[in-house]
């Protein structure tokens, strides 16, 4: 059994009193005994009381430090990388007896349609979108449409069908249009029609991600793989980082500002929750400097 949070936190005070010889031996005793997780590393701040002996004049302790970030990076992202797969596994079981489909799927006609060249949307696909009596509802299934059809060669039906699912999950979650109708309609249209996240759309139009699921995920949960390559990077960076996750920024073109809709976004992320709870990612637009965040 590893060190308690207690034990590790009255090592950390020792340490920082200590020289020469103890400072090599209580690291030693750190490296063997604690057992890492994301959520002791943040609880204690481990990683950054220890980071901080990274460049000692010690070649034992430089040495040694490195050896033991290394691990527990390691260490963490295993343990992430599993409870990811896990979780998924168990979205794709639940969804499986309810994915999204239409007539042109299970007639075949997905698989023999061509595209118009240029940017598909519903007048170009030769579909309509005037579904109901209600303008902004008919609006908002137009730009899902445009938006599900990026890149995508599904026939029309088939896109049209997801974008009136999408937009009837958000008109019952909300009760109607106002409230968070339209920002969170604004949202998944961003999100859906990044050129970068072929994978969301496919997932979408195929049903491996329902409608129901979808409009219920968090940005960070649509976000592209790379863009999740990037943030848990930075999420395990913050972990180690002396001098704490609002030094850790940095700027990408996979966040759209939704108020000038430039793609040149600056981020950090930081612990403002419990231990256990996920990072809040702040986001500034570089254009206009409009601030938002999520988690």
């Amino acid at each position: 059994m590893g060190l308690s949070v207690a034990e590790i936190k009255k090592l950390m005070a020792d340490l920082e009193k200590a020289s020469g010889e103890a400072v090599y031996d209580i690291l030693q005793v750190l490296h063997k005994e604690v057992e890492p997780t994301e959520k002791l590393l943040r609880e204690t701040k481990l990683g950054i009381a220890v980071n901080k002996l990274r460049t000692s004049s010690d070649s034992r302790i430089s040495d040694l430090v490195k050896k033991m970030i290394k691990s527990w990076k390691d260490t963490v992202t295993a343990q992430k990388r599993d409870a990811s797969k896990k979780v998924e596994g168990k979205k794709e079981t639940k969804e499986e007896s309810r994915p999204v489909k239409s007539s042109s799927a299970s007639s075949g006609n997905a698989t023999s349609y061509t595209p118009p060249s240029g940017q598909r949307t519903p007048a170009k696909d030769g579909v309509s979108t005037e579904i109901y009596s209600d303008k902004v509802r008919n609006r908002c299934i137009d730009v899902t449409y445009t938006a599900l059809a990026v890149g995508m060669t599904a026939h029309p039906n088939e896109v049209l069908a997801c974008a009136k699912a999408i937009e009837n999950e958000v008109y019952k979650m909300e009760n109607g249009t106002g409230g968070n109708y339209r920002p969170k309609m604004r949202s998944l249209y961003i999100n859906l029609k990044d050129p970068k996240n072929p994978g969301l759309r496919g997932n979408v139009i195929s049903g491996k991600i329902s409608a129901e699921r979808l409009c219920r995920m968090s940005p960070q949960e649509m976000a592209s793989d790379e863009l999740k390559k990037e943030i848990e990077e930075m999420e395990k960076q913050n972990l180690f980082a002396a001098r704490g996750a609002t030094e850790q920024r940095a700027v990408t073109d996979r966040f759209t500002c939704g108020k000038c809709k430039q793609k040149k976004v600056s981020y950090y992320q930081m612990q403002t929750r419990s231990a256990d709870e996920p990072l809040t990612t702040f986001c500034t637009c570089e254009n206009c400097g409009t601030r938002w965040k999520f988690s």
